[in-house]
């Protein structure tokens, strides 16, 4: 078995683990290299060390060992399928059909088992137990590694040596044959969450009896996934075994599977997915099935779904998308943390927003702001700010557990929070403790914040009026800058962009600044670029709109300039150029010219999309402009749109523009 293991992954053998060759014994009773006698279960764990000390007369006085993983020995052989050690005192289980308990039995396990909070509590169930099932005695494991799992370690290492877990392992590796498919497969994946090493007996005896059962080809959907999830822990997605075992699942109708089988391969494929399109027809025919089953769906097969379409790119399943964010709605008070993180990152990623799972969210989001992850808050901010939803009820909430949980935040989610208020241009009811807090956060982290992160947070100040000027003098520093410019693969045009707009704010709204200046080659000449962009392109068909009333308004097109771009850096939608008699001058004219009216042609893409309220990078826009001494006029689509014909569109614009004169033009 051991030899058809390795040679079936040979990246094991370069693990750099040392290997020992099994001893063959066919007794129950062995002995040390002292020649003592010692007990069949002090073999239990291939470490020489007994699972409990009572009862057992001979202990090795250099036993003591890191995990259950360290030596590979046979243990001895016992004919029963079911196993006590040590007269009882440990879990013993049965491994054959006829000796298995029964379902209510096991749900009622299954049942204690989640309500257990800690590993003690759930050796406490085990040991209470008469009789455990192998299916019984993996999710023991499963259970233990979900309340020890962090990271990629443990959180006490030491639960590996307990008694309890180690007679566990012990039966386990003892009569891996006899195994069900379903206990085995999950025992193994078990065993994976908790860190085993995967050349201990343990491990080779489960892997390799899986391989023997995979050849088989009699594996269900879900147990193949469970080993599939294993051997991408063990050996990663360049794994052969994980190949057959993608073989054996495409060979199945996906429209036939369970609910549970469907979620499952979802799962799986985040980790074995390899090259784009792979596995491409597979996945067409899961979408098209999940679709129809999307209503049965709970809170953790959603967020599962959708996490897994964003790891995937799956761009072309937006319906499968948009039915998840449908099924979401009625989950929402239900999703744990990650699950919501997931669901609303997922949304976020395929830039879908459904007004329904709006409504729940401002329903559930004042319950759970000063409660919920860190992290989870973040991502709704996130959401909200990354759809242009602004929603009162949702941004004060979170305003105001920011005042209380701030400290608690890292330096990436306070930078994050304070964006999504910044771009939608939303002062909250505490506005004022809200920024003081991020005052002293800044004040007292300073160092801790990445260079961008934190020009970030200051330009998303200045969007609201909040101006950071205590920071700006050390963001434009040499030395701030060229770490700035060191991050990543230098500074784009969207950074220096912000550099240039936080430097004209301090200039044009904070005269008593005195500090240094930013040099002159990190300014750029026009914020309106592809892509990410300062300013928000004039709507083509609105302007085109305006255009044609301004040349009825004003007699000819040589009247006003289109699409100005100023010294200033802001582009004009519109310029009109008026002498100190307040007559219109053509655009081309330069001299004389006693005022500049700019008109802002704001189209939808300039609010936010439930609320008539300008977007903050449009709000300092004009705000700068007046400050410039431009006169700025607003035309917005809601406005505009209610006008029926030319002759209501130059009357809107003459009162709009030339609200105390007469007409201009007959």
């Amino acid at each position: 078995m051991a030899l058809k293991l390795i040679q079936r992954f040979p990246r094991l053998g370069q693990l750099g683990i040392q290997r020992h060759p099994p001893v063959a014994s066919a007794n129950p009773l062995r002995t040390s290299s002292a020649g003592q006698p010692v007990c069949a279960a002090c073999l239990c764990t291939s470490a020489g060390r007994c699972i409990r000390r009572q009862g057992c007369r001979t202990l090795q006085p250099d036993c003591g060992i890191r995990s259950l993983t360290t030596i590979a020995r046979e243990p001895a052989f016992v004919a029963s399928s079911s196993v006590g050690l040590h007269r009882d005192s440990v879990p013993r289980f049965s491994l054959t059909q006829l000796h298995r308990p029964t379902a209510t039995e096991e749900q009622d396990f299954q049942q204690r088992l989640g309500s257990c909070s800690s590993y003690r509590q759930v050796f406490k169930l085990l040991r209470s137990v008469e009789i455990l099932s192998d299916t019984m005695a993996a999710a023991a494991l499963h259970r233990v590694a979900d309340l020890e799992q962090e990271g990629t370690s443990l959180k006490d290492p030491t639960v590996l040596e307990k008694d309890t877990i180690r007679a566990l392992c012990f039966q386990l590796e003892q009569d891996s044959g006899r195994l069900t498919d379903a206990g085995l497969v999950s025992a193994l994946l078990a065993c994976t969450r908790l860190f085993l090493d995967p050349w201990s007996t343990l491990m080779v005896r489960l892997v390799s009896e899986s391989q023997d059962r995979l050849d088989r080809g009699q594996m269900t959907v879900g147990q193949l996934c469970n080993l599939g999830q294993a051997m991408i822990a063990i050996e990663g997605p360049g794994c052969v075994m994980l190949e057959q075992v993608m073989v054996n699942i495409q060979k199945q109708e996906p429209a036939q599977w369970s609910l549970s089988d469907l979620v499952a391969v979802y799962r799986l494929l985040q980790g074995c997915i390899g090259e784009d399109g792979k596995y491409r027809d597979l996945l067409n025919a899961m979408h098209t099935h999940a679709v129809k089953v999307t209503s049965r769906m709970d809170p953790a097969a959603v967020s599962v779904l959708l996490s897994t379409l964003v790891i995937l790119n799956q761009t072309q399943a937006m319906p499968l998308v948009i039915s998840l964010c449908k099924q979401a709605v009625q989950h929402v008070p239900h999703f744990t943390d990650e699950e919501l993180t997931l669901v609303v990152g997922a949304l976020i990623h395929f830039g879908h927003s459904d007004h329904y799972f709006v409504q729940a969210m401002e329903k559930y989001v004042p319950t759970m702001a000063f409660t919920s992850h860190p992290e989870t808050v973040t991502k709704v901010m996130q959401f909200f700010g990354r759809r242009n939803i602004l929603s009162p009820t949702v941004f004060n909430a979170v305003a105001e557990s920011f005042v209380y949980r701030a400290d608690d935040y890292n330096t990436s989610q306070v930078a994050r929070q304070i964006m999504a208020f910044g771009k939608l241009g939303y002062l909250p009811p505490n506005a004022g403790n809200m920024f003081r807090k991020v005052e002293t956060i800044l004040h007292t982290r300073f160092s801790h914040f990445q260079p961008r992160t934190l020009l970030n947070l200051l330009h998303a100040c200045i969007l609201v009026e909040r101006f950071p000027v205590n920071f700006v003098s050390k963001v434009f520093s040499r030395y701030f800058l060229q770490q700035l410019q060191e991050q990543g693969t230098g500074m784009d045009r969207l950074i220096l962009s912000q550099l240039t707009q936080l430097y004209m704010t301090v200039k044009l709204e904070c005269p008593f600044y005195e500090g240094p200046k930013l040099h002159s080659k990190y300014r750029v000449k026009s914020f309106l670029m592809s892509g990410r962009s300062l300013e928000t392109p004039v709507d083509t068909h609105l302007y085109h709109s305006v255009k044609n009333g301004l040349i009825g308004l004003l007699g000819a097109r040589s009247y006003f300039g289109s699409k100005v771009l100023t010294p200033y850096c802001y582009t004009l939608d519109v310029e009109l150029k008026l002498d100190e008699e307040g007559y219109v001058l053509p655009a081309s004219h330069n001299g004389d010219v006693y005022k500049r009216i700019a008109l802002c042609i704001d189209g939808q893409k300039r609010f936010t999309t439930n609320k008539r309220q300008l977007l903050g990078k449009e709000a300092i826009k004009q705000r700068h402009l007046r400050l410039l001494g431009y006169e700025v006029v607003q035309i917005p689509y809601y406005e505009f749109e209610k006008l029926k014909n030319m002759t209501s569109v130059v009357e809107y614009l003459h009162q709009k523009i030339f609200p105390h004169t007469y007409r201009l033009n007959w």
